[in-house]
């Protein structure tokens, strides 16, 4: 079977200033990073912001699996295929991390006839936006310690330094660590550590900003450290901000790529969605809808975690309204969810997917709480039985959605035309009723614990006194207002990885949370979530080198 970096060669990509003149972009609003790369300038997009009146569709899945699901490369495929039945869409993505393209997961550009392009450059150093904001994180981080170390005017209490550093890469050595020794001259010792670079708020600021002013702001909000009498910190109490808006100016703008078909592609951010939001960035976003008369993004994850996220905090910010939503399933998948073993996923087992089916079901459900209008993505891998098929399409239909088989990993948008027709008829004819599941106005704990038993089918959520207490203190301090961002496990509706299907009743326990001050979020640490991953036993990187000519292998 060739592999998806061998197809993303074999294509000949236009030149981005073709994709940008598809998308009526002028020469002066493009800045190249190379043939197929390009930023877009924000006073450009700035000037568009009143244009910007697309149909915004979100893609999500089930919770995912070893099996692979495939949501970007039906995001992907999805936009394509809109394009191919002659409608202007427009895909709006996140960045891959470079911690997972060396792990387990591999890149995030898609698969087979349905990727982003170029492949090698997304995936790893792309326009460097990461590396940007990884130095913003860790100037910020020095700032605090060179404060300390020359006299500590502010009063920070080292024990309560917050704010931690930051690395794009699965480094389990970092999560937690001792600072500052060897004596003197190398600052205050204290316990800190490192978390991922896309778990970093600032990651999520330029996410959720829709400028640069509104970015610096939002910097400067940044709690860091609190005084022996918990008073909070700023990033702008220790002037920072000024400075980090710097290092982040050019990684502000969008990203425009394209897609094996030439759909254009903003690709911007990239927060995970177990530990982080899960959305790609706001500005980028918006610029789709000013555009394409359709705009195709995804969330992170299963619709537990992205989608969920993507309503509550990203649209709540942004004052977006989703028009449709799919759902990526696949039989594999489903499968797995109803016991079957990753070897035995190729024979035929119609009684598991139909046990499994009830995680799908479940996603549905949530989706219809929101008051979006839903329709089932079926992903199909060769060793798919109609028998199976048909069973996701009936489980489906018996809780009012419909599930369409698509093949555009291999056929690319021609294998997904008529999800793309179902999709436009969904959103032309939705009638708007979408909001999120909870209101400003609960307390902080009632949120959480909102979409524990909403989302997630718990009994409840718990957290020990010292969290309530603090999430209190965050309240009386003027942050009850905010939403919440649940950080758990990818792979069930529970805390525990293991707790396949559609369980209920169980319990959310809240160990830690953080605030996320400039972000706008307050982050609820779940069960054993952690918040800076480690390399598997057999990482991804052990197969990625140069061949003789030079060029890229073992990336996928």
């Amino acid at each position: 079977m060739e592999t998806d970096i061998a197809i993303a060669r074999s294509v000949a990509l236009r030149p981005i200033a073709a994709i940008a003149e598809s998308l009526h972009i002028p020469d002066d609003a493009i800045e190249p990073y190379g043939r197929y790369k390009a930023k877009i300038s924000l006073e450009w997009l700035n000037a568009r912001k009143s244009s910007a009146n697309g149909k915004l569709v979100l893609v999500t899945a089930i919770n995912p699996t070893p099996a692979g699901e495939g949501k970007t490369t039906t995001s992907i495929g999805l936009a394509d295929a809109l394009r191919h039945t002659g409608r202007k869409a427009v895909l709006a993505l996140r960045e891959p991390s470079l911690g997972p393209c060396f792990g387990t997961k591999g890149g995030a550009t898609g698969g087979g006839r349905a990727q982003v392009a170029p492949m090698e450059d997304i995936n790893l150093h792309f326009t460097g936006d990461f590396h940007a904001i990884t130095a913003a994180h860790n100037l910020l981080a020095a700032m605090i310690d060179n404060h300390i170390h020359w006299g500590n005017a502010l009063e920070i209490d080292v024990r309560r330094v917050v704010w931690r550093r930051v690395l794009d890469m699965n480094d389990r050595a970092l999560r937690d660590i001792v600072q500052s020794i060897g004596g003197v001259a190398n600052g205050y010792p204290r316990e800190s550590g490192f978390d991922i670079t896309v778990a970093s708020e600032v990651m999520a600021i330029l996410c959720l900003a829709d400028g640069l002013a509104d970015m610096e702001r939002r910097l400067g909000d940044i709690v860091v450290a609190y005084t022996r009498d918990r008073r909070p910190i700023t990033a702008r109490d220790l002037k920072a901000d000024g400075a980090m808006a710097v290092l982040l100016a050019e990684a502000i703008k969008p990203n425009l790529v394209q897609s094996l078909e030439g759909t254009p592609a903003f690709l911007h951010g990239g927060p995970f969605a177990n530990i982080a939001h899960g959305c790609n960035s706001v500005i980028a976003t918006r610029a789709a809808l000013s555009l394409g008369d359709y705009v195709v993004t995804e969330a992170g994850f299963g619709a537990d975690l992205g989608a969920e996220k993507f309503f509550d905090i990203k649209c709540r910010q942004a004052g977006l309204a989703p028009d449709a939503v799919v759902i990526v399933a696949t039989a594999r998948a489903l499968k797995m969810n109803g016991g079957v073993a990753k070897a035995d996923l190729g024979r035929e087992d119609v009684d598991a997917v139909r046990r499994g089916a009830v995680n799908l079901v479940r996603h549905i459900e949530n989706i219809r709480q929101f008051g979006v209008p839903a329709v089932v993505a079926i992903n199909h891998f060769y060793t798919d039985s109609d028998a199976e098929i048909a069973a996701i399409v009936e489980a489906a239909a018996h809780h009012g959605s419909r599930a369409i088989l698509c093949r555009h990993w291999a056929e690319g948008g021609a294998g997904a035309v008529e999800l793309a027709d179902a999709v436009a008829e969904l959103c032309d004819g939705h009638g708007g009723g979408f909001a999120p599941i909870y209101g400003d106005e609960l307390s902080l704990f009632d949120k959480i614990d909102t979409v524990a038993r909403r989302i997630y089918r718990a009994e409840h959520a718990v957290a020990e006194p010292s969290v309530l207490a603090q999430l209190k203190r965050w309240e009386d301090a003027g942050y009850g207002h905010l939403p919440v961002c649940l950080a758990k496990t990818q792979y069930s509706f529970s805390t525990d990885p293991a707790l396949l299907g559609a369980p209920t009743g169980h319990i959310v326990p809240v160990r830690e949370v953080r605030l996320a001050a400039g972000a706008g979020f307050v982050v609820a640490i779940c069960g054993e979530i952690m918040t800076m991953p480690g390399l598997p036993r057999m990482p991804a990187a052990e197969a990625i080198r140069l061949n003789d000519d030079g060029l890229i292998e073992g990336l996928f």
